[in-house]
């Protein structure tokens, strides 16, 4: 079942005002930090305006999470069925602080840019540093009991 537009609005504005919240953000900072005035970040946590994926864009990069998370809130995009957004995971944990949170992101998401340009889907696994390189004359990863044994 589709959600009315007023209501995947309302949906929109409240996950961006609990990412905010979570990120320990005035409204003020984070209209700030994305480049829009105020009042249109308030309209827009309270499901009163429809904002352009550029603008999702800008709040996203604000609050440091994906783009896409924003735009699957805002039905601009469907979700991805197979992969999740862990980032966005990350950031709904309860267990973790703000700052623990903000730092696993960065990690994760530095990694997730880091094999985008190297491709780095190797035997099934993707995303594995070092996966491409088993089995080479020093390449990373366990080596075999002997050698690890020898110089």
């Amino acid at each position: 079942m589709v959600k009315e537009l007023p209501d995947r609005f309302h949906d929109l504005g409240a996950f961006i005002r609990e990412q905010r919240s979570s990120a320990r953000l005035s409204l003020r900072r984070l209209s700030e930090l994305a480049g829009i005035s105020n009042p249109y970040l308030s309209q827009i946590e309270r499901g009163l305006r429809r904002p352009s994926a550029e603008i999702l864009q800008q709040i996203a990069k604000a609050l440091r999470i994906s783009a896409e998370t924003l735009y699957v809130q805002a039905g601009i995009l469907e979700p991805s069925g197979a992969e999740t957004d862990l980032a966005r995971e990350i950031l709904a944990d309860r267990h973790i602080t703000e700052d623990q949170k903000q730092a696993l992101v960065r990690i994760y998401l530095s990694f997730r840019h880091e094999n985008e340009g190297h491709g780095a889907v190797a035997d099934g696994q993707p995303g594995v540093p070092g996966a491409e390189l088993e089995g080479r004359p020093g390449a990373a990863g366990p080596r075999p009991a002997e050698q690890a044994t020898h110089p």
